[in-house]
C-alpha cells in the first residue's frame, strides 16, 4: 500500500487547539520528514518546542548551548493533506491509471484527493 503522507505535502492540523487558544488546529504547513515506525510527521512550523541544549564548544572555539525553538514530530492522524483545488482538508484515495512509457503500458497506483478528484 502506498503512503497517504509524504514528504513535501502541504498538510493541515485537524486537532488540537485553535490558533487563538495558542494551538496549531487549522494552520498549514509542508511535511519536512516522515517517520514510518511511528507514524509521526514533522511538519514545517507546526508543533514547535523549546529544546533546552547543554552548552559546549565546537573547534573553532566557538560556544554552543542554550534555548532553541524547533518543530516536533506529531501523530499522522492529526493532519490532513490539503486539497490543491480548494486549499481545504480532505481524505486521500487510491486509483489505478495506466501509463505507457517508452512504448509500455504499466499500471500505477495514483493518490488523489477525493474531494477534487485530482491527483497529487
Amino acid at each position: 500500500m502506498g503512503a497517504k503522507i509524504k514528504k513535501g505535502d502541504l498538510v493541515q492540523v485537524i486537532t488540537g487547539a485553535k490558533a487563538e487558544r495558542g494551538g496549531d488546529r487549522g494552520k498549514q504547513g509542508k511535511v519536512l520528514k516522515v517517520f514510518p515506525e511511528t507514524n509521526r510527521v514533522l511538519v514545517e512550523g507546526i508543533n514547535r518546542v523549546t529544546k533546552h541544549t547543554k552548552a559546549g564548544q565546537t573547534e573553532r572555539g566557538t560556544t554552543t548551548g542554550g534555548i532553541e525553538v524547533v518543530e516536533a514530530p506529531m501523530h499522522v492522524s492529526n493532519v490532513a493533506i490539503v486539497d490543491p483545488e480548494t486549499k481545504k482538508p480532505t481524505r486521500v484515495g487510491f486509483r489505478e491509471e495506466t501509463v505507457e512509457k517508452d512504448g509500455v503500458k504499466k499500471t500505477v497506483r495514483v493518490r488523489y484527493a477525493k474531494a477534487s478528484g485530482k491527483a497529487l
